[in-house]
Order: C-alpha cells, then sequence, then structure tokens
C-alpha cells in the first residue's frame, strides 16, 4: 500500500533518487537546459529552485547548504556568480518546462526544462541593435559637398554686392534711374491704343475704298496694254494696202 505518498518516488530508493537530482540539477546550471521525461523534470523543478533562491543572498550559510544538495563546487559557484545576476530580481518560477513529445522506445513523455532567464527567445526585452554606419560611395560625397560650395558662393556673390554700390560714385545711380525712365517710356510707347468701334468702321472703309480704287487703276491699265496693238495692227494692214497699190 503507498498511504502518505506525497512525491514521485521515481521508482528509486531515496539515495538513488537524490543522487539523480543533483546530478541532473549540476547539468541544468551548467547547460541552461536539459532534455528529460516530464516526471523528472517536475521533481526537479521542486528541488532545484529553493537553491536558486538560496543563491540571491551570497553568504557561506548558504553556500554550504547548496553544496550539501549539488555536491559539485563548480555548479555551486556557477549558481551564485552568473544564475543569481540573471535571476536576482524574479520572484520565483526560475524554471520552464517544454513538451518535446513522445519517446519511441517506450513512449515516455519528453520535454526540455531551462532557466527562464537564459533562453533569448521567450524574454520580453528588446535586443539592442546595433547601429551600423553606413558608407557613403565616393560620388555621394561630392554630392553633399557641392550644395555647401554654392551656399558659401552665394554667400559671397551676395556680400560683394552689397559692397559694390557704396563704392560706385552717384552718376551711376542717376544713369540707372535714367535707364529705368526710358525702359517706361519705351514700354509705353508699345502699348497699343484701343479704337472705338466708330473709328474701325472708318478705317475698314477707308481700306474698301484703297481696295476699290487698285481695283479700277489695274483695269485701266490692263486695256491700255490691250488696246495699243491692235492700231499697229491697223498700221501694219494700211501699210501692206498701199504696198499693193504701188
Amino acid at each position: 500500500m503507498r498511504h502518505g505518498k506525497k512525491f514521485n518516488h521515481l521508482g528509486r530508493t531515496a539515495s538513488h533518487r537524490k543522487a539523480m537530482l543533483s546530478n541532473m540539477a549540476c547539468s541544468l546550471i551548467e547547460h541552461k537546459r536539459i532534455n528529460t521525461t516530464v516526471a523528472k523534470a517536475k521533481e526537479l523543478k521542486k528541488f532545484v529552485e529553493p537553491l536558486v533562491t538560496r543563491s540571491k543572498v551570497d553568504s557561506t550559510h548558504n553556500r554550504r547548504i547548496v553544496f550539501s544538495y549539488l555536491k559539485n563546487k563548480q555548479a555551486v559557484s556557477e549558481l551564485f556568480r552568473e544564475v543569481t545576476a540573471k535571476v536576482g530580481d524574479r520572484p520565483g518560477g526560475y524554471t520552464r518546462i517544454i513538451k518535446t513529445g513522445n519517446r519511441l522506445g517506450d513512449n515516455a513523455e519528453m520535454c526540455m526544462i531551462e532557466l527562464v532567464d537564459f533562453n533569448e527567445l521567450y524574454t520580453n526585452e528588446k535586443a539592442k541593435t546595433k547601429k551600423s554606419r553606413r558608407s557613403r560611395r565616393a560620388g555621394g560625397s561630392n554630392k553633399v559637398e557641392t550644395p555647401v560650395a554654392a551656399k558659401a558662393e552665394v554667400k559671397e556673390s551676395s556680400a560683394e554686392e552689397t559692397v559694390a554700390p557704396q563704392e560706385e560714385p552717384a552718376t551711376e545711380e542717376v544713369k540707372a534711374e535714367e535707364a529705368s525712365n526710358e525702359a517706361v517710356e519705351a514700354k509705353t510707347e508699345e502699348t497699343p491704343v484701343e479704337e472705338t468701334p466708330a473709328e474701325k468702321e472708318l478705317a475698314a472703309a477707308e481700306k474698301e475704298e484703297s481696295r476699290e480704287a487698285e481695283a479700277e487703276e489695274t483695269t485701266a491699265e490692263e486695256k491700255e496694254e490691250a488696246a495699243p496693238p491692235k492700231k499697229e495692227e491697223k498700221k501694219d494692214a494700211d501699210a501692206s494696202k498701199e504696198e499693193k497699190e504701188d
């Protein structure tokens, strides 16, 4: 009969079970994760977490108590140095059990037990990204420098322009005013004057009259050009008659 069974004996004697759990705890502290069965992982969780809690206070008394369970100096020193630095602010729950399926031989349920703070995939802390300096191309540096040089040239030219009028005599200012006045007068002369409707009608009538006069002159010239040949023909005919009579 199994009266008063409060934990899983794992089918081993007390000495065998303690040795196995201490060995598994040392491996977990050293490698930060191990693969085992779910039953052993649950017992290991109960065995290791009280030791991690003791390691938060680094004292000789706590080191001796932890050593009595682990029986390994390297595991004790690593627990008090590396593991405590990561786990110091956590109020419990130092390990995590992740099931990985059943074993092929005996179909035992397998899992992976690990220290929570050493898993970078599940941590909520954002990984610090390194700021990489982007190297510019050879032509890119010129593109960046050219606007600066252009600005410097513009500033120099503006400074020269501001200084120049002070050195020039007053006669040049007078010439500039005269030139501006002449330009304004030329613009006023070039601007066409708008004609009234009556003026437009008179201009159209004058154009029609000029066209009619030109047409009459052309007709008269054509008549004059056509008339002389007839007279010459008559003269030629008279001359030929006289010759015949003679």
